[in-house]
């Protein structure tokens, strides 16, 4: 049995890596600050099956509370940590910059410090595609440039990518950075694509798309997703970056077709230019997570879809 720290279990990403480690054994403790960004509700139903398992610890605080993060990890004495809690959302950054850095950079250094203080023996962060800002280079590898993000939220995990290497540096931390693709599935955010255009088409309500629905993404199922974060908490390797995405880019415009033909109602779309903190394409290059982690992502855009729906249709709206 591993004691693991997961900061922002009770998240849309966390709640489910939460399920996959206790599903296989281990203790899991959850720090998360249910915080107002979207409605706690959806939080609370996150951890609602965890509550009671013998294995589990939820915390209910903020990364940037120094002290409490420090008798968090002295504690209980993880000996993996992983990082996924954070201010989310490009768009939302833009007019937010001070609390992003707040949280993502200073509460991150938080975490990092108390870590090897403790004698974490592996760190991973979540870190984003949006750091690779607007490239003609694809697909995206992590030996390529990432020194122009395009809004305040993928500067912040930038930064906290680099102050991990400092860490790993300089007191010989192993951290994995894993750089996620456009992440959906079940229990994902109201602010997301996903949850969007299904309940905009459900309620009649109209679709803002940019650029005629011509930007792509690397849309990554979130069970992929976590099997990457539960196979990096497995594998301490020194520093290391790695892409976690699917590797096929879908056109935006495709996207809401197929969710228009399992929901049975029309789209209603008005298309707007894309905003400067918007790239045309996210397209993630797989082979160092293959290599390194065994990481092969299963689900097509369709059966990621049906399940996203299909969990939908169980909420209250």
């Amino acid at each position: 049995m591993k004691t693991i720290l997961v900061t922002g279990g009770a998240g849309f990403i966390g709640s489910h890596l939460v399920d996959k480690l206790l599903a296989r054994g281990d203790r899991v403790i959850v720090l998360d600050n249910f915080n107002e960004y979207y409605d706690p509700k959806f939080k609370r139903a996150n951890v609602i099956g965890h509550l009671k398992h013998p294995n589990y610890t939820l915390v209910e605080g903020d990364l940037r509370d120094q002290p409490l993060v420090a008798r968090l990890l002295e504690e209980h004495h993880p000996s993996i940590v992983a990082h996924l809690a954070a201010m989310a959302g490009v768009r939302y950054s833009i007019e937010r910059a001070p609390l992003y850095n707040d949280v993502n950079v200073q509460g991150t250094t938080y975490l990092l410090d108390a870590a090897r203080q403790t004698g974490v023996e592996n760190f991973v962060f979540a870190s984003t595609s949006s750091i690779y800002g607007a490239t003609d280079q694809t697909p995206f590898r992590e030996d390529q440039s990432t020194d122009k993000p395009l809004a305040p939220y993928p500067a912040t995990k930038k930064s906290g990518e680099v102050m991990a290497h400092a860490f790993h540096n300089i007191f010989d931390l192993n951290v994995i950075a894993l750089r996620f693709f456009t992440v959906y599935g079940p229990r994902v955010r109201p602010d997301m694509m996903a949850y969007m255009v299904m309940d905009k088409i459900v309620n009649g309500q109209e679709i803002i798309v940019y650029n005629d629905g011509e930007l792509h993404r690397d849309w990554t199922f979130v069970d992929d997703i976590t099997q990457g974060v539960v196979a990096a908490c497995d594998h301490p390797l020194g520093y290391e970056v790695i892409n976690i995405g699917r590797g096929q880019p879908v056109r935006l415009g495709d996207f809401i077709d197929i969710i228009q033909e399992m929901v049975g109602k029309p789209a209603i779309v008005k298309s707007v230019e894309a905003p400067p903190s918007e790239p045309p394409i996210t397209f993630a290059n797989i082979e160092k997570a293959r290599r390194l982690l065994g990481y092969e992502p299963h689900t097509s855009i369709r059966e990621g879809l049906a399940a996203t729906w299909k969990w939908y249709q169980t909420l209250e709206n």
